[in-house]
């Protein structure tokens, strides 16, 4: 079992400085850096190194406040009596269903006023994504949030008191499933970049799709033994809900362009 050594890295009398944000850093270089190399290897001409680079810069940009609003918006009945909050990200609170949204959004806009496209670099990013939450998710694990339900298993998490459920105020060792997601993310990038991008890559369209199931295949289970739903739905997670819609809707979007011709 082990313990959070705390959320703050740096205490000055002017300032903190976040293990969430230092860790956020290093998720979004590391993930840059992997697309990056495939894109050098794969594509190799300026000009899709240039749109990486200002894909990353909006993406990263609409991300952060997709991630915040949408768990604003979740949390609203809360958010709406703690105004002075909402823009305090270095607490957590950022989500990666809201983040996803909100990076693809920002990516389309861009290849769409540059008139690029918007698959090929979806699938490059595809492959960057699960390193990115991988390193990210133990954000979570300095803020002791996003964890599961109480146990006796020897990889338990302890959480102070305070960052406890009500109703499990009793307990002290909870599942990490930030831990069990970032391991997730792994093995996803594991199926994309070794068996997936091998035969599929020419076919774009197919890596972005297949990240999106697999990731939701995952957080579905994982969200059923987490114990900080921010909204639930007719007694269901609501990313429980946005995971079943997104692999319905990925699943009808892989099967048309794996029939695409390659280029």
């Amino acid at each position: 079992m082990f313990t959070s050594p705390g959320a703050i890295a740096l205490k000055t009398p002017f300032f903190s400085i976040y293990w969430y944000g230092i860790i956020l850093a290093v998720a979004f270089l590391v993930g840059q850096f992997i697309v990056l190399t495939l894109a050098k290897k794969e594509y190799n001409d300026k000009s899709t190194i240039d749109h990486i680079y200002e894909i990353a810069f909006w993406a990263l940009i609409c991300g952060i406040v997709g991630a915040r609003l949408y768990y604003v918006i979740l949390g609203f009945d809360y958010y709406s009596a703690h105004l002075p909050e909402i823009i305090m990200v270095q607490n957590g609170g950022l989500s990666i269903h809201g983040g996803l949204i909100g990076g693809i959004l920002g990516t389309i806009f861009y290849c769409k006023n540059k008139k690029i496209d918007f698959f090929k670099y979806a699938d490059l990013y595809a492959l960057g994504l699960p390193i990115a939450q991988s390193i990210g998710r133990w954000g979570n694990f300095f803020n002791s949030e996003a964890f599961g339900l109480p146990t006796n298993l020897p990889w338990g998490v302890y959480i102070p008191l305070n960052n406890r459920p009500i109703d499990l105020a009793l307990y002290e060792y909870f599942h990490p499933t930030f831990l069990y997601e970032s391991l997730w993310d792994i093995f996803i990038f594991v199926i994309l970049f070794f068996i997936l991008k091998k035969y599929f890559f020419k076919k774009q369209g197919v890596l972005f799709f297949s990240y999106l199931i697999l990731y939701s295949i995952g957080r579905i289970f994982i969200e059923c033994i987490r114990t900080d739903s921010v909204l639930n739905l007719f007694g269901i997670p609501v990313a429980i809900i946005v995971c079943f819609l997104t692999i319905i809707v990925s699943v009808v979007a892989l099967r048309y362009v794996t029939n695409c011709k390659s280029e």
